[in-house]
């Protein structure tokens, strides 16, 4: 080789030495990045010069044009970061369960209990004295006030569910806003880095850091899946249906309910739609939807990932009522609903309360002497359903129930459709509780006092212990108290998965500081050789050039 060749062998080390030594300054400035992995140069030779060719040597005779620069490659490792992502979006889910409950238990503890427990037992007292002396005006009187504030505070209780129902709502569209800001901004990137490497020179290494960081994001909110084609575009799948490939993005759109507000995340193109007569796209999504919420939540199935699914399956799809624990209703959503299956318990107790004390005075009445009844003759109720009447009045002038339907929520006794008899509350003393032959009622405060004592009851359909009035608040709170301490535990074990893939993935991805100041000082003794090399040669052509010259 010539020696002028020779410069070009050494100025080939400089140049690799240099480009190592940037890109070992870049890991050093980004080492505290969020989100930036660790970058490495692969070096590679360059062609060789072909001297002689010699078919009976092993070899040819070649000598080598020096080191070039081949690409800067991230140090990744995919099987960990498929772990991290699938159990972040695990303890994610499990984190909104677990807060959900305790934001519950918080709302029916109201402040270790001293509000809606205190009325319930407040009303039972009221019930047993009453029964020393039911004809008492005071008694009487403590019992429809005792009644009132049960009543009021059961409200608040139900108010306050609902009103953590509406803040997971607006949790639900805030989280499909932010996936579908994340997709866009992956398919940007996949633009930016395909223009970028399109060539095959050059790797978009800072650009694939931030995609992958947004997918390390996603990941927390929705079960994905993703794969890289060949030109370097990240395809991305969320709960198995595409959200962006290739050069598109794909929009979840949100339909809200009328009624509760809800809104439904479902796939935009999968629905279809119609027109309304100002030219707006009505969409039916049946088939569309994102999430199947009837699905049974189970780690093999791989259905317990992503804040947005436990969000919507915390919040339920309705308010809740007594009607739901029946046995047709009380499905996997319903059951796997945080708020739902305590608004339906909750309010069957309430129920169970009102609707028996209404059931006890309506049997005790008699219209043909109006004990126990209105002047029109229909039976007194303590409590009064707002959107009907308890009782109908038939032809032949006699009063029965008004039944109750599950599908009308204004013909329920419930505690959003539930008032205090007003007329009751400004004159006690209706109740009576004297019969016509002046005998005092102590049988149907009896009836009452047996219902509240009885078990009789059940928290729902899944559960077998039966209890009564008086413990049913406090089983309903043990319930809630102790899928808490479940769900904590879940989510304690969950985070230790987490942060242990995490390190390990960070051993991988990490940039260590020892590291890099030992790669520096080897790729700047590699430029001091490579420069004293380039000196030596020049050294000899000066030489060279000076003997011949004289």
């Amino acid at each position: 080789m010539s020696l002028m060749g020779s410069l070009y062998v050494g100025n080939s080390g400089l140049t690799m030495s240099q480009n190592a030594l940037n890109t070992t300054a870049h890991n050093m400035t980004n080492a505290d990045t969020v989100g930036y992995v660790r970058q490495q140069v692969q070096q590679g030779t360059r062609v060789y010069n072909t001297l002689a060719v010699d078919f009976r040597a092993v070899s040819n005779q070649q000598i080598g044009l020096g080191v070039q620069y081949s690409k800067v490659k991230q140090i990744r490792d995919t099987f960990l970061d498929q772990t991290y992502r699938r159990e972040s979006g695990r303890q994610a889910f499990y984190e909104v369960s677990s807060s959900a409950l305790e934001e519950v238990e918080s709302l029916l503890d109201e402040l270790n209990g001293e509000s809606f427990q205190e009325s319930l037992e407040g009303l039972w007292t009221s019930i047993q004295e009453l029964g020393k002396d039911p004809s008492s005006a005071i008694t009487q009187g403590l019992l429809v006030q005792k009644s009132n504030q049960f009543l009021e505070r059961a409200k608040s209780v139900y108010v306050g569910l609902s009103d953590f129902q509406d803040n997971l709502n607006l949790q639900v569209k805030t989280s499909v806003d932010k996936i579908n800001d994340y997709a866009k901004q992956i398919k940007s990137l996949n633009d930016q880095i395909l223009k970028i490497e399109c060539g095959g020179f050059e790797r978009a290494n800072d650009l694939r850091d931030a995609r992958d960081q947004i997918l390390d994001e996603l990941s927390k909110m929705a079960k994905i899946s993703y794969q890289e084609d060949y030109n370097g575009n990240v395809n991305v799948q969320l709960e198995d249906v595409d959200l962006v490939k290739a050069e598109n993005y794909y929009e979840i759109g949100l339909q809200r309910d009328e009624v509760t507000g809800f809104y439904t995340p479902f796939w935009i193109q999968n629905a279809s739609y119609t027109l309304n007569d100002i030219g707006e796209k009505v969409y039916n999504i049946e088939g569309a939807e994102v999430f199947d919420l009837d699905r049974l939540i189970s780690a093999d199935l791989n259905t317990d990932i992503g804040s947005l699914k436990s969000t919507m399956l915390a919040r339920g799809d309705h308010r809740a009522n007594y009607t739901d624990l029946s046995e047709d209703k009380y499905t996997n959503s319903l059951s796997q609903s945080v708020i739902m299956n305590v608004q339906a318990e909750f309010d069957q107790l309430v129920h169970n309360v009102c609707s028996t004390m209404n059931r006890i005075l309506a049997e005790s009445s008699d219209p043909a002497t109006g004990y126990l009844c209105n002047p029109d003759g229909s039976p007194i109720q303590i409590f009064q359903k707002v959107g009907s009447d308890g009782y109908k009045q038939k032809d032949d002038g006699t009063w029965e129930f008004q039944e109750e339907d599950p599908n009308v929520n204004e013909s329920l006794y419930s505690v959003s459709n539930m008032i205090i008899n007003k007329e009751l509350v400004q004159n006690p003393t209706k109740l009576g509780f004297v019969k016509p032959d002046d005998s005092v009622d102590y049988e149907t405060i009896s009836k009452i006092k047996q219902a509240f004592t009885a078990e009789t009851n059940t928290l729902n359909p899944n559960v077998k212990k039966k209890t009564n009035f008086v413990d049913y608040y406090g089983d309903l709170v043990a319930q809630v108290a102790n899928s808490g301490s479940v769900f904590k535990s879940i989510v304690a074990n969950q985070e230790a998965t987490v942060n242990a893939t995490f390190s390990s993935r960070e051993q991988v991805i990490g940039v260590s500081s020892d590291e890099e100041l030992t790669n520096m000082v080897k790729f700047q003794n590699a430029y001091n050789a490579s420069s004293r090399y380039i000196n030596v040669v020049n050294e000899m052509l000066a030489h060279l050039l000076n003997t011949l010259g004289q």
